[in-house]
């Protein structure tokens, strides 16, 4: 019987060759099956010409979070299905902190939503995504 590695393993494992959770400096705050919650500080690169985070940055730290949530259970997973509904305009030097909660769970497919607050507590974003749960185990070396 394979056992599945432990949810921080996997995530440590998916971010060792993740280059844009990298460069967006994502801190994994917590990490359990089914469950995650990453902050990052919104720095002047990521930025839009209107000089607020570029919508994509809000995203992207969401999906990030959705791959690990889905992903801690052990088995590879992607999404297949994503969406994102901007409440509040993000700033240079703002925190966020994306959490994840699952919403719906079965043997193939997982669908959460993200929210993602500023260091005031603000929500500022909705995050909805779906993910297919493949068969294949993950391994950690």
């Amino acid at each position: 019987m394979n056992k599945t590695p432990a949810p921080k393993d996997i995530v440590l494992k998916m971010l060792k060759e993740d280059h844009f959770s990298k460069w967006l400096n994502l801190e994994l705050i917590t990490i359990s099956k089914g469950s995650c919650t990453l902050s990052m500080k919104v720095t002047k690169t990521m930025l839009n010409g209107f000089q607020i985070a570029h919508g994509g940055i809000c995203y992207s730290l969401a999906d990030s979070c959705l791959a690990f949530a889905a992903n801690s259970y052990g088995f590879i997973s992607y999404s297949i299905n994503t969406s994102i509904k901007h409440l509040v305009k993000v700033n240079e030097g703002d925190t966020l902190i994306a959490t994840s909660k699952e919403k719906k769970l079965s043997s193939k497919n997982i669908r959460y939503e993200i929210s993602i607050e500023n260091q005031l507590n603000e929500l500022v974003a909705v995050f909805t995504g779906e993910v297919h749960v493949s068969t294949r185990i993950w391994t950690v070396d």
